[in-house]
């Protein structure tokens, strides 16, 4: 049999279609999948009084969707190698967008968590695909750079500018239209794709790794648990201690599986390539930055300063600006100074943004509390993406392409789900059950220290 380096590409002989085009609907993928991650947070104090979640459940509302999210992404980016990018971006729109509309049709709290639940596995099938096809439209070199660094700032726009779209929805409609709107959107992008992208598939014949999906999801998925348990019962409670051991055996027993099975979900000398390792690192601690400032931001403004869920979405309008600009201004500085150095360079900028806004209080004024730290800490993120994905997948071999796309959308998801539940942990303990705005704002602050 042929080695993964080996297999090449096969795609259809369908007429080829303008790059423009198929770029704009990679990025409207990504885009849509992105945005719910981070489209919630508004929502959440309305969806808490009309189904009576309580704190926990809440969190889940935003991780049920990443754990699923990340936690298949790596089935997702294999599907799409094996049987093809453009039907498993269908499959996987499809699905989003059907778990859209029965989340938006929730009455009850356990109906929502299990639509988001299937909107992150939807999300998963469909987001690998979307930098592979982009990849495979766009010849490597001065072109694909720009290409990623669209799908950069599409994607990074897209959480940052959930708070707006979400603060528009919920005041102007209903919390429900935030998932609601994702079914007029994604009848569209699901007819441009089926009638535009090309198929492609590295086409080996190999089996799909099930059994190591659903390890690493159950895995991650009991430490989320277990972490957000230390909330109510600590770190030492069985309510805690179980499920984190659960899932670090169930972690252990997934690359033990990698490790043996012939077709592995993770080749495991995957993570070798230095490339490849240090940007998904890179990756896992930027989404837990990034998911966690729309998140706790979003919260800082509505419960601490009193803004309503529109104003609170417009006030991360700046910040969506500037992860959008940080994206599309890193190739420039890439041709110049190398991927790496524009990459510490974006994490630098956005440590200072977070260090700034540990400073808040609750009195916060929102040029000093929220805008400038939030521009500073989206600006890093958008130049720091693009050189880390174009490292990760710069060489790829054609038959690993989508599983490399997968494993770095993986990273980034993964960190905001898990960052987001350890944070949300910390958070609590700061305000030691008090509900007041400096008790509030003492657990915000502490997250960006």
């Amino acid at each position: 049999m042929l080695g993964a380096a080996e297999v090449p590409t096969r795609t259809s002989r369908r007429a080829a279609q303008p790059t423009w085009l198929v770029v704009a609907l990679a990025c409207a993928g990504q885009f849509l999948v992105v945005l719910d991650v981070s489209v919630v947070n508004v929502a959440l104090p309305s969806m808490r009084a009309d189904l009576g979640l309580s704190g926990s459940g809440l969190q889940w509302v935003v991780n049920a969707y990443a754990i699923a999210f990340a936690g298949f992404m790596l089935l997702g980016g294999r599907a799409g190698d094996l049987y093809g990018r453009k039907r498993m971006f269908l499959v996987g729109l499809a699905l989003f967008t059907l778990a859209s509309l029965a989340g938006g049709l929730a009455r009850e709290g356990w109906e929502l968590l299990a639509a988001r639940a299937v909107q992150g596995l939807g999300a998963a099938v469909l987001a690998p695909s979307t930098l592979t096809i982009l990849t495979a439209a766009v010849p490597e070199g001065a072109a694909r750079a720009r290409a990623i660094a669209t799908w950069t700032a599409v994607g990074a726009g897209g959480g940052a500018a959930g708070g707006l779209v979400g603060g528009l929805l919920v005041d102007g409609l209903s919390w429900r239209w935030v998932l609601l709107i994702n079914v007029p959107i994604g009848a569209v992008v699901l007819f441009g794709a089926l009638r535009w992208l090309p198929e492609s598939r590295a086409g080996d014949g190999r089996r799909l790794d099930l059994p190591g999906a659903l390890l690493v999801t159950a895995g991650l998925g009991a430490l989320a648990y277990g972490i957000s348990q230390t909330e109510a019962s600590g770190w030492t409670a069985a309510a805690t201690l179980v499920p984190l051991v659960a899932g670090l055996a169930l972690v252990g027993l997934f690359l033990l599986v990698e490790a043996r099975t012939a077709a592995p979900l993770m080749p495991l000398g995957l993570l070798g390539r230095r490339a490849v390792s240090s940007a998904n690192v890179a990756m896992f601690l930027s989404g837990a930055a990034m998911f966690c400032m729309w998140y706790f931001m979003t919260l800082y403004a509505q419960n601490v300063l009193g803004y309503t869920p529109l104003e609170a979405g417009l006030a991360l309008v700046p910040s969506s600006l500037a992860v959008v600009a940080g994206s599309k201004l890193a190739p420039r500085l890439m041709r110049r100074a190398g991927e790496r150095n524009v990459a510490v360079l974006g994490t630098v900028v956005a440590a200072v943004g977070f260090g700034w806004q540990s400073t808040i209080g609750a009195e916060g004024a929102y040029l000093t509390a929220i805008m400038i730290p939030g521009v500073l800490m989206m600006l890093g993120a958008g130049l720091a993406a693009t050189p880390l994905a174009a490292l990760a997948t710069s060489g790829a071999p054609a038959g690993e392409a989508g599983l490399v796309s997968g494993l770095i959308n993986t990273s980034r998801t993964m960190g905001g789900s898990l960052g987001l539940a350890v944070m949300s942990t910390i958070a609590a303990a700061r305000t030691e059950g008090g509900g007041g705005p400096a008790a509030l704002t003492e657990g915000y602050a502490l997250r960006s220290g």
